[in-house]
């Protein structure tokens, strides 16, 4: 990261996410849920409610009810930060059903065309308008081939829909084809391997509230800063954290550090010193121009997610800090 001032006053105050309680959690955090096939993502994300004693609670990227996999669930605050979820790229492994046999070498050459960037319309039985939408597939990797069924890894785009891969990938073989089973194995930062089970959820709240061991259930509920890993970062100042709190867009003058290849109007998150979310919002400069400025706003705070009071009031001049009625 760039430091824009390292004459900064150190933070003293604030915790780290990873010093939080797990009442602090469960009112900030977010789980890699292990949806089963069968429920629907809202069926599924109201039992995590119930097994958690939650009231707000939310899901981001919706799985089809006979999808498994990989579905983010935000508790609380971090409800507000569902929409970078959904924006998330994502990885599948699906195993597609061919209609009739074909060679495999001719196969593996007609999957290795949606690789790239693609165009797609929405099945008939999507919840979005059926319109073309140009999307990109990353990654795409043939784990086996076995007769007339072939599994394999997929990693692409929000919205991208694998239904419609094996569709497209039939009519170009002339055979037909069609999804038979699909697994979500990651949403953005958020893999099987740290997923947990409608069980689990259930299992670790009881030990936790009979037995006082939090162990497990700490173990599978993450920070809300887990969800803003994909953005860049800019670090404010902990004299400038108090008047963010307050609604006030952040200046030059508030910067400490951030990321060297932040654009214009991009949307970065605001963290402490010691890693908390306090918000986010659109960049107002790119990091060369806040690097080369003394003056002028940085950034337009959009969301604020850290409370008022959490860091001390240090400012003194409201002009700096675009906070009218504020000065002492």
């Amino acid at each position: 990261m760039l430091t824009k001032d390292p004459k900064a006053i150190a933070d003293r105050w604030g915790k780290r996410p990873s010093d939080r309680s797990l009442g602090e959690l469960l009112d900030a955090g977010v789980i890699a849920l292990d949806k089963p096939s069968g429920p629907t993502s809202h069926q599924a994300t109201a039992w995590a409610r119930d097994a958690l004693n939650v009231k707000k609670i939310g899901h981001g990227g919706t799985l089809d009810p006979h999808v498994s996999g990989v579905l983010p669930i935000c508790l609380g605050k971090a409800v507000r930060l569902t929409d970078i979820v959904l924006s998330s790229d994502k990885e599948y492994v699906c195993l597609m059903k061919l209609h009739a046999d074909i060679p495999e070498p001719k196969v593996r050459k007609v999957l290795s065309t949606f690789c790239g960037k693609i165009y797609q319309t929405p099945p008939v039985r999507s919840a979005v308008k059926r319109q073309m939408r140009i999307r990109t597939v990353k990654e795409l990797e043939i784990i086996e081939i076995k007769e007339r069924d072939v599994l394999f890894r997929v990693s692409c785009d929000a919205g991208t829909y694998v239904r419609s891969i094996c569709f497209d990938t039939g009519e170009a073989l002339g055979c037909g084809a069609s999804m038979s089973e699909l697994r979500r194995t990651r949403s953005g930062q958020m893999t099987e391997e740290g997923s947990a089970t409608l069980q689990d959820l259930k299992d670790s709240y009881v030990l936790w509230q009979q037995m006082g061991r939090d162990a497990w259930l700490r173990s599978i509920i993450r920070p809300m800063e887990v969800l803003v890993e994909p953005l860049p970062k800019i670090i404010v100042k902990a004299t400038a954290v108090d008047a963010v709190c307050h609604g006030a867009d952040l200046n030059v003058c508030g910067v400490h550090m951030l990321d060297d290849e932040i654009r214009k109007n991009a949307l970065v998150a605001l963290m402490t010193a010691r890693g908390e979310l306090v918000a986010i919002g659109k960049a107002a400069m790119s990091s060369q121009k806040i690097m080369s400025s003394e003056i002028g706003k940085a950034v337009d705070v959009e969301r604020v997610f850290m409370a008022r009071g959490h860091y001390p009031r240090m400012w003194r001049y409201s002009t700096d800090l675009d906070l009218p009625d504020q000065t002492e």
